[in-house]
Order: structure tokens, then C-alpha cells, then sequence
């Protein structure tokens, strides 16, 4: 491993001397394409044939319900025994990873995902690998940028191409793959970024089409063409998506919180959760596994090879019965999602919405149709629901409406899934201003948003500004001691303790000049009797948008930073949180702009 990565770093450093910067970066770009797309290749590939082997066993009819919570547990074992116990999951981590670690993802995350998602979801586990695929690809991205010497803003672009390298390969859509970066990972991008995320897009694609099985991959054939006079129905559908991705994301994170909340041993937890699936599995066996094999038969126009293990649906009319079955499909995903993922699978919510939003779109429509006053595509419906659900619990509206475009080989669709897309997020949005996976980190200040200024201060700590080399003084100390200090000190402030250490107070220069030229009161004067109160104090672990509204609200120059026991760090000068600021704002120019 060692030797291999020396070569690299001599393999690179002679091109640093070939090539300039931008020439650079696209090699790099095409070398990430490359990897993530092998990678992403060969995690579907693998899954799908566990899946076929899955099908084909004869030892019972039923026997393939036994394999969720075996993968469940074998799972847990796997992170629990070789991964620390746990580990970040998800687009959530690569997110945190650019906000707060600098755009650096641990090298063990470029194998753990596909790992332990290819367990989860091979054996049947209710969720998608898109997730895992874009979390390895971007580890990917930011270690071969790591071992390559980029800084921070180029491993940024980095782990984008990776994960758009991932997306492009798993569903064989370079337009998506490149929209999902910018749309999901990259909160600020210059047109400059596009041609390396193009690159390693392509590349993974390419390596999906030459590589891949034609079954293992997710794409379609427009049964109908597009018929304007459909469009009323499409924006009802946009409208039902919208609420349906506010149910998905409420209904998804209120059972995985109840699961996280169910003091089980981990294993009991996995083998518990395996069978609840087994039950929602028997009766509504399309939930299993990522489930694309039934919305394949739905978008291309077969529903009736859709059908349950029980005799429940036959007893009704055949029309009656799918319709309720697709029904209750479209609510009972987000509940298998988060059992799968919340009893210890790994996994995201990308299939899944796609999932349930094509059961939406054909519950839809085959109700319209079963009034016998509309004659509507249900196949195109179908596809026009995966793109608003997705939009909707994803909050990526661009990236629906091109990937579903792309995997059906063409644009025919283009009006109706922007349509349906986009009036879903709008819906979605309205509602909840972060999506369910991104939420929480959004609001302790954890990741990037879409407000630059934010942003700029969330991608540095505290401690980086931090000026810890102030004196400070007892509060029992007199005049005189104070005068010694300041002879050492070229500082104008002074922070003041009590007897316990703890912070009391400040002095600031200016406030005591009088007393400075009264050298017979020096002896007399007390400390405590010059201290004053800041008019503001941080803690050490405060977020840097929360200090700057401070400086704004107390027009201070310099505000005391303590630490959990009370106990004076440091000062924050607003002089160098401005300097910090502005060389932030600097570096993100384009990448011509250095060549």
C-alpha cells in the first residue's frame, strides 16, 4: 500500500512539472472518475447477483424473507467487530466533511459503505446504495486529492466528481451525475468547476456502460409520448408528490428516532428489525431490497406482475386491488427504510423515494383511469412521480428531472417532470427549509447552506482566531500589580480572575488612565474595584456566525472566550475575524484564475 502510494506521489509530482495547475486537476478529476466509477460498478454489481441468487433459491417459497435480517445482522457484526462500533453515514457526512473537517473523509470510508450497504441492501434491506455510492465516491475524491497536494477548495471539487462519478455509473446518467454535485454537494460553484465534474461524470459513466450488466441497470422505454392535455393531472401529481416527501421525511426520521430509542442489544436490535421486514415483506413483497425490478414493471406497463404473497387482494376487483396495494406501498416505504437503516443496515433514502414516488404516480393514475372519464399514461406517470418524490425528499429538483429524463433515453418527458418536480419542492420547501438527512447538522451550523456568509465562517473554528497570549490578573491583586503587568504586556485589555481561577471581569486600558498618573494610590487601589463586565462572552465551542453577530450587536473590538469551567482562553479580536473573513472570500476565485 505504501509503495503504491509512492509511486503515485512520484507519478504526480513529475506531472506538477509537466502540466500547469488546471491541467493539473483534470487529471486528477479523470483518475476519481475512474475510481468511483469502478467502485460504484462493482457495489450495484455485486448486489444485483446477490439479489438473482436470492430469487433463485428453491428451497422455499418463501425462504428469501429470512435474508433481511440476516444482512441486518451481519451488518451490525461487521461494524460493530471491524469499524469501530459505528461510523457516518450518508450524503450527511460528506457534507460535515466539507464544512468542519476541511474536505477530508477518512480513508476507511472508501471501502466501509460498500461494505456494509452491499450486506444490507443485497439481502434484501429496504433502502437504496446511491447514498453509500456517493459517500464512497467523495471519500475517493478527497483522499486522491489528499495524497495529490490540493488544497482545500480543489478537494472540495473533488469529492463532488467522485460523487457525481458514482451517480453517473449507478444509473448510467453523466447529466445527473454532474447536477447532483452541484445541486447537493457544491453550495458554491464557478462555471470553471464543471468541465472536471464532467469529466470524472463521464468517466463513470463509461464505466457503467462497459462494464454493467444491461438487467442490473435502472433504465426505461417511453411506452407514450407526451400529451399536452395531461398537463392539469401532472400538476395535481406535483402537488401529491410535495406532500407525500413531507410525509416520507416525517414518517422516515419518527421510526428511526423510535428504533434509536429501543435499549436492545445491537444484535437483538438488527434480528428484531429483520422481523418486522419479514411481515411488511410477505404482504407486500415489491418493498424488498431496492425494489427496482417493480418499478420497472410499473413505468413500462406491466402492474399485473405487481402481486402479494396473501389472497387478501384477489378477493377484490383487479383494478380496486392494485390500486389500494400501490396505496399502501407508497406508505409503508419510509417505515421499511427506517427500519432497515435504524435497526443497523446501511443504506439511504435515493431508491427509495424513487420508489415510492413511482407507486405514487401509478396510483394516480390508474385511479383517474378507473373512472372511466380519463385515459392517462400510467407508465409515464409512474416516471413523472419517481422525480417528484425524489425532488421533494432529496431536495435536488434539477437532478430528478434530468436523471429520470436520461434513464428513459430521452427528453419526451421533459415538461411533465419539470412540472411535477418543481412543484413539489416548492411544496417541500415550504414546509421544511432543510431536507430530513441535512437538517439537524443545517441548524447547529454543522454543514453549508446556500447563504454565502454563513458559510464562510462555518469553514473556520474559533480556536483559529483565537488570541490565547493575554495576560490576566487576580481579582485580589492591587493597583501595582496591575501596573507590572502592563510594563510586560503591549495588550490594552486584560482579563481578571477570582480566586478560584474562573473569569471575573475585564480592564481595558483607557478606563484607567486617571489612576495610572496617581503613583501614591497605586498601593491602595484594588483590582476588583477596576473590573468590569464584557459586553459580551463566548465559549470555546461557539459557532463563528453566533461570534460575529456578537461583535455586530456589542460593537466590541475584542470579547473574552472561556471555557466549560469558566475559565478564561483568550481574546477574539474583530480586527483579525475580518482578515480571516476577507482571505476566505479571496480563495474562492476560479481555477483560470490560477493557471
Amino acid at each position: 500500500m505504501n509503495h503504491a502510494k509512492r509511486l503515485y506521489q512520484m507519478t504526480v509530482l513529475y506531472l506538477r512539472t509537466k502540466i500547469n495547475r488546471v491541467q493539473y486537476i483534470m487529471v486528477i478529476a479523470t483518475l476519481t472518475g475512474l475510481f468511483s466509477g469502478l467502485t460504484a460498478v462493482l457495489l450495484k454489481t455485486f448486489v444485483h447477483y446477490l439479489q438473482q441468487w436470492i430469487k433463485e433459491i428453491h428451497v422455499n417459497r418463501f425462504a428469501y424473507l429470512l435474508f433481511p435480517a440476516i444482512g441486518l445482522f451481519i451488518t451490525v457484526f461487521v461494524v460493530r467487530r471491524f469499524l469501530g462500533k459505528q461510523f457516518e453515514r450518508g450524503i450527511a457526512m460528506v457534507l460535515r466533511a466539507i464544512a468542519r473537517r476541511s474536505s477530508f473523509i477518512p480513508l476507511s470510508h472508501t471501502y466501509q459503505h460498500v461494505i456494509t450497504s452491499s450486506v444490507t441492501v443485497g439481502l434484501g434491506g429496504s433502502a437504496g446504495l446511491e447514498a453509500p455510492i456517493v459517500a464512497t465516491g467523495s471519500a475517493i475524491g478527497s483522499n486522491t486529492a489528499r495524497i495529490s497536494d490540493l488544497n482545500y477548495r480543489e478537494r472540495t471539487l473533488l469529492i463532488a466528481c467522485g460523487a457525481a462519478a458514482g451517480i453517473a455509473a449507478v444509473f448510467n446518467a453523466p447529466i445527473a451525475g454532474v447536477i447532483f454535485a452541484i445541486e447537493v454537494l457544491l453550495t458554491e460553484t464557478v462555471v470553471s468547476y464543471f468541465i472536471p465534474l464532467i469529466i470524472s461524470s463521464v468517466i463513470g459513466a463509461l464505466c457503467s456502460k462497459i462494464i454493467l450488466a444491461e438487467g442490473a441497470l435502472f433504465n426505461f422505454v417511453l411506452q407514450q409520448h407526451f400529451d399536452y392535455r395531461n398537463v392539469p393531472a401532472y400538476i395535481v401529481l406535483g402537488m401529491m408528490a410535495g406532500l407525500i416527501s413531507l410525509y416520507y421525511a416525517r414518517s422516515f426520521k419518527g421510526m428511526e428516532t423510535q428504533l434509536h430509542h429501543w435499549k436492545l442489544n445491537p444484535y437483538a436490535k438488527a434480528i428484531l428489525g429483520g422481523v418486522l421486514l419479514m411481515g411488511i415483506y410477505f404482504v407486500f413483497p415489491p418493498l424488498f431490497g431496492e425494489g427496482y425490478e417493480s418499478v420497472k414493471q410499473l413505468a413500462s406497463g406491466t402492474p399485473e406482475q405487481v402481486n402479494d404473497n396473501t389472497t387478501l387482494f384477489s378477493l377484490m376487483d383487479e383494478n380496486v386491488s392494485l390500486i389500494i396495494f400501490a396505496g399502501l406501498i407508497v406508505l409503508l416505504k419510509p417505515i421499511a427504510a427506517a427500519i432497515t437503516i435504524g435497526s443497523g443496515g446501511n443504506g439511504g433514502n435515493f431508491a427509495p423515494s424513487l420508489f415510492a414516488g413511482s407507486y405514487l404516480g401509478f396510483f394516480f393514475s390508474k385511479l383517474l383511469n378507473s373512472t372511466g372519464w380519463f385515459k392517462i399514461p400510467e407508465g409515464n406517470f409512474s416516471l413523472a412521480g419517481m422525480a417528484g418524490v425524489l425532488s421533494g425528499v432529496m431536495y435536488c429538483p434539477l437532478t430528478a428531472i434530468f436523471l429520470i429524463a436520461e434513464i428513459t433515453n430521452g427528453y419526451e418527458l421533459f415538461i411533465p417532470l419539470m412540472l411535477v418536480s418543481s412543484i413539489s419542492f416548492f411544496i417541500v420547501k415550504s414546509y421544511e427549509p432543510f431536507s430530513m438527512e441535512t437538517k439537524k447538522l443545517a441548524m447547529e451550523g454543522q454543514i453549508f447552506t446556500h447563504k454565502k456568509e454563513k458559510n464562510i465562517l462555518t469553514s473556520f473554528s474559533l480556536q483559529e482566531i483565537l488570541k490565547d497570549n493575554y495576560e490576566s490578573i487576580g481579582i485580589d491583586k492591587k493597583m501595582k500589580d496591575l501596573i507590572e503587568l502592563i510594563k510586560k504586556s503591549e495588550k490594552n485589555i486584560y482579563a481578571v480572575h477570582d480566586v478560584k481561577g474562573r473569569f471575573a471581569g475585564i480592564i481595558e486600558l483607557n478606563d484607567i488612565k486617571e489612576q495610572l498618573f496617581r503613583p501614591e494610590q497605586h498601593e491602595k487601589i484594588m483590582v476588583r474595584s477596576l473590573v468590569k463586565k464584557p459586553a459580551a462572552i463566548l465559549q470555546e465551542d461557539q459557532e463563528m456566525h453566533t461570534v460575529m453577530e456578537k461583535f455586530d450587536i456589542t460593537q466590541s473590538w475584542y470579547l473574552p472566550v472561556l471555557d466549560k469551567e469558566k475559565k478564561f482562553i483568550g481574546f477574539i479580536s474583530k480586527t483579525k475575524l475580518f482578515n480571516k473573513y476577507r482571505e476566505a472570500l479571496s480563495s474562492q476565485g476560479d481555477l483560470y484564475e490560477e493557471s
